[in-house]
């Protein structure tokens, strides 16, 4: 089987955002950092520079790379927390906003190195994919009034 991990692209900021990243998430830590070879006068990277940063988030790998200023991030991608309570919803939103991120809407949230996030509890993805439409229905309209997502509002929008 191949192995499939993320991999992200920041001008210069790879072992920072690792290094944030790793403190949000239990069960994370980096794994490796790779440094750039000499690669002569030409080179838009420092010798000894950070090149690459390999890091698990929660038993997910990851790679970081420095790939320099024409690299950025957009909200076509994001990568999804899913969350047991609401709880741990409130605990990673709010490291996210003292670093700095800046919430968006419907549970999204973009970092201060600008990686979309989705941080949302287990029961708006039950709630929205569930066989009663009806439910699903409301529970989607309600969503798309939240910027974090609220389990309790969530529950009182569908009658739970």
């Amino acid at each position: 089987m191949p192995q499939i991990s993320t991999f992200l692209t920041f001008n210069s900021q790879a072992e920072e955002a690792a290094r944030f990243y790793t403190s949000v998430f239990p069960n994370s830590r980096i794994t490796r950092i790779a440094r750039y070879p000499d690669l002569g006068p030409k080179s838009p990277f420092k010798t000894g520079g950070v090149m690459t940063v390999e890091f698990t988030l929660d038993g997910r790998e990851f790679t970081a790379l420095n790939g320099g200023p024409q690299f950025s991030f957009t909200q076509g991608f994001s990568i999804s927390v899913l969350c047991e309570t609401q709880q741990q919803v409130d605990e990673y939103w709010g490291k996210f906003v003292a670093a700095g991120g800046k919430p968006v809407a419907c549970g999204w949230i973009t970092d201060h190195f600008g990686v979309s996030w989705q941080i949302d509890p287990k029961l708006l993805i039950e709630l929205v994919s569930g066989p009663d439409q009806a439910k699903a229905a409301k529970a989607m309209q309600a969503m798309m009034t939240m910027v974090k997502i609220d389990s309790e509002q969530l529950k009182r929008a569908v009658g739970m």
